[in-house]
């Protein structure tokens, strides 16, 4: 119990240290943004990596994406996001721009690529507090069954859409609107318990 503890106050210092650094470098403070790059590079080289199959096509996809962090990381609120949330968001969208830029033949399609599976759990699931924890967990409780198992199975048990779709024998693109309106409904309990 006292380690786990421990691992809590180590993961929000942490992610305090990550916000405070992305905030310092929105003001451009090039140490901060160094200290950005080291606590983060290797997650968002992953995400590069699963856009693109080629190495050194990632490696040019993380740098623009830092190039774009340096750029925009005024536009940082630590508030509506974890900063290991909007870092992962802008560097896959970047990722993306450069693969639809390079209009690369024999790569995964967009959507394929948008719904990778990650097999570990995101940066910010792994920080979340208990408290935020039991209230992410509460909002899912309150959903529909189907839409809440759909939730789960996307964002805990990292399944793509497309197994959704498959597992379900829905069409794609009704998995992908259920779990959108379950993701903005998701969204207004939380706003509405904090």
């Amino acid at each position: 119990m006292a380690t786990d503890s421990v691992l809590v106050d180590f993961d929000t210092a942490r992610r305090a240290a990550l916000t405070d650094a992305l905030l310092r470098t929105g003001k451009g403070d090039r140490s901060a943004f160094e200290s950005v790059y080291k606590a983060t590079s290797a997650k968002l080289f992953g995400v590069c990596l699963r856009i693109f199959d080629d190495r050194n096509e990632a490696e040019e996809a993380l740098q623009d994406a830092f190039i774009t962090i340096w750029n925009r990381a005024a536009s940082f609120e630590a508030g509506r996001a974890s900063p290991i949330s909007w870092l992962v968001t802008v560097t896959r969208n970047r990722a993306i721009d450069r693969l639809r830029a390079k209009g690369k033949a024999g790569l995964a399609s967009l959507d394929e690529a948008a719904e990778i599976a990650d097999p570990v759990p995101l940066a910010d699931a792994q920080l979340l507090s208990q408290g935020e924890d039991d209230l992410l967990h509460g909002c899912i409780d309150g959903l529909d069954r189907r839409d809440a198992h759909f939730i789960r199975s996307a964002f805990i048990g990292g399944a793509t859409y497309a197994d959704l779709a498959a597992r379900e024998g829905e069409p794609l693109g009704t998995i992908k609107s259920r779990i959108r309106r379950a993701l903005l409904k998701l969204r207004t309990c939380m706003e509405g318990a904090s």
